[in-house]
């Protein structure tokens, strides 16, 4: 790990600003992805602002009738909440289903939602990345490609985004509340927020430079059976090779959002209008023009199978 200097923020705007200013800065809070992408080099700060005196760890009513979300909520804590396990039980779900009780012991709310979207070709600096040098190209796409991404990609990058909460905010249609770096506020729709890879895979969400994750809004609960299905390799501690987020009405109308199968939470809000008619057809619309590789063409089926699992379930 390279050497870095340290300083805690006292405000949220002293923070948003510290870092527009200060070449080469970055926020910490829970530390999860950032510090092992420091011990490996691949981050390289060379001033770090702690954000975790800020009091952005509480959750509360919202006046839209929705639920307010601090930046620095733990994870065991977002999942263990009794509005979010009544209300909200998707969001739940999604995040009891990712990493290990140390890391959502430790593991903020904002740091969850923007942590890199990223392969095993990106930590091995032996091997050309894009979203680590960008212009030096993808060994993803002609390496080992069985955990990547089959649609919204691009020449330059085919990694997955590996949070499941994320899944789940899209889902809910969450919102990011955010402080600038001038230390005005604004509202991002998560829709919004994350990038698809394109020509510049390394910028991978809409913040400004300097610009500091508040909080996340919910919308007011919209019932139905909330469900969470991750399909992995092992049983715990493994990133989704597919992943169904759905929201299902007694009538079979509903919402369902993806995991595993794009370089953001992937949803097609069109798709969602055929979900009556069955996984196949809501599928076909999911996943148009995906571009598999001979290692990860099992995806398209895999979400299929899958989304007809939580079609059933949602029935009883």
């Amino acid at each position: 790990m390279k050497a870095f200097t340290y300083d805690r923020a006292t405000s949220a705007a002293e923070a948003a600003s510290a870092v527009a200013k200060t070449t080469g800065s970055k926020f910490i809070a829970g530390g999860t992805n950032l510090l092992d992408l420091m011990k490996l080099q691949i981050e390289t700060p060379s001033h770090l602002i702690d954000i975790n005196d800020l009091g952005l760890d509480q959750i509360e009513p919202a006046t839209n009738g929705g639920l307010r979300i601090g930046a620095l909520v733990r994870n065991t804590d977002l999942a263990a909440n009794e509005y979010v396990r009544r209300d909200y039980a998707v969001l739940s779900r999604a995040l009891l289903a990712g990493a290990s009780g140390q890391l959502r012991n430790q593991a903020t709310t904002a740091g969850n939602l923007l942590q890199r979207t990223r392969c095993p070709y990106f930590y091995d600096t032996n091997m050309p990345c894009n979203k680590r040098e960008p212009g030096r190209g993808c060994s993803a796409l002609g390496g080992y490609s069985r955990m990547h991404a089959i649609v919204g990609i691009s020449d330059a990058c085919i990694a997955t985004h590996p949070s499941d909460m994320a899944v789940a905010m899209r889902l809910l249609d969450a919102t990011v509340e955010t402080v600038r770096s001038n230390g005005l506020t604004r509202t991002i729709p998560i829709v919004e927020l994350h990038r698809l890879p394109g020509n510049t895979p390394n910028i991978e969400h809409t913040l400004e430079p300097g610009e500091l994750i508040t909080a996340v809004l919910l919308p007011k609960p919209s019932g139905g059976t909330h469900i969470y299905r991750k399909v992995r390799d092992r049983a715990s501690y493994a990133f989704a090779l597919v992943s169904v987020a759905a929201i299902i009405q007694p009538d079979g109308s509903g919402k369902v959002a993806l995991g595993g199968v794009a370089h953001k939470p992937w949803r097609v809000e069109s798709a969602e209008r055929k979900l009556q008619r069955g996984s196949k057809a809501v599928t076909k619309e999911l996943l148009a023009n995906a571009r598999t590789t001979h290692d990860n063409a099992f995806k398209v089926q895999l979400v299929e199978r899958t989304l007809a699992s939580v079609l059933n379930d949602a029935k009883g």
